[in-house]
């Protein structure tokens, strides 16, 4: 997003912030309704476009919301709703891409609220490699001339049990309404949301062995202090590594000896 989106999207997740604070609101709920929202803006474009157009008034436009849908929702998903059309969009699509992220921002924060939010990441995490591992699952879950609920029997069927209920909502709404994307960029960014709900970065790991306890916190360490940011550490284990270890960050690739770059760390950080 830019311009006119970018601060709307940015007073949203403020709102957000500021609802989900407080205790009193059901987080899930709200992820729900907010689901609910980008789903129906998602498949009525007239709509979404008559919520978006500049040359209505920001009031209009929440007047709109609430008439449609005000009876439909909570009071604070509906208040949410309406400050959000109240603003600027640069696109309509725009729209629609906020209350996605805000839904799965909400979804996230009742997991971190259940304690969860790590098992949540990891899961997206796991699942992230197994679909990649596994051409006829990822087929089968990115099929279209599949249905939404035939879809979502096989990830019940795959998590229902198995995984967080934050990890199976988040996945099923991916796979049923994927709104376009790959299921793989889908899933990279539903971990970078959760990593973002801990203010901390997403450290990929290769190595050829599994890292030791201290391993794992030296290099986590070393890593949060290159970043200047909280690091979490996706872990694999991979022989062809050849004793060494891949870190990727992002789009940055950090090859080498874990000895190594643990000393190169120490070394760019006393410079």
């Amino acid at each position: 997003m830019n311009g006119a989106s970018r601060e709307a999207l940015a007073a949203a997740r403020e709102r957000l912030d500021a609802l989900t604070d407080a205790t009193s609101v059901d987080a899930g709920a709200l992820a729900e309704e907010l689901a609910a929202v980008t789903a129906l803006l998602d498949r009525e474009v007239s709509l979404r476009r008559v919520l978006t157009d500049p040359a209505q008034s920001g009031e209009a436009k929440a007047d709109l919301v609430q008439r449609l849908l005000g009876s439909q929702l909570g009071g604070e998903t509906a208040d949410l709703v309406s400050g959000m059309v109240r603003a600027r969009w640069s696109q309509s699509r725009d729209l629609v891409d906020a209350l996605e992220e805000l839904a799965n921002t909400a979804d996230l924060t009742a997991a971190q609220r259940a304690g969860t939010l790590d098992d949540v990441e990891d899961e997206l995490f796991r699942f992230g490699r197994i679909v990649s591992s596994n051409t006829g699952l990822r087929a089968a879950l990115t099929d279209r001339k599949a249905t939404a609920s035939a879809k979502g029997e096989l990830l019940r069927s795959l998590l229902g049990g198995r995984a967080a209920p934050a990890t199976e909502r988040l996945v099923t709404r991916l796979v049923t309404v994927p709104r376009g994307r790959s299921l793989e960029a889908g899933l990279e960014s539903l971990s970078k949301l959760a990593a973002d709900r801990r203010d901390r970065m997403v450290a990929v790991v290769t190595s050829a062995v599994p890292l030791s306890d201290g391993q794992k916190q030296r290099l986590g360490a070393a890593l949060a202090k290159l970043y200047g940011r909280r690091m979490h550490l996706n872990l694999e284990v991979d022989p062809a590594v050849l004793g060494g270890i891949r870190v990727q960050v992002g789009d940055e690739v950090i090859n080498g000896s874990l000895a190594d770059r643990l000393e190169d760390a120490e070394r760019r950080l006393a410079g």
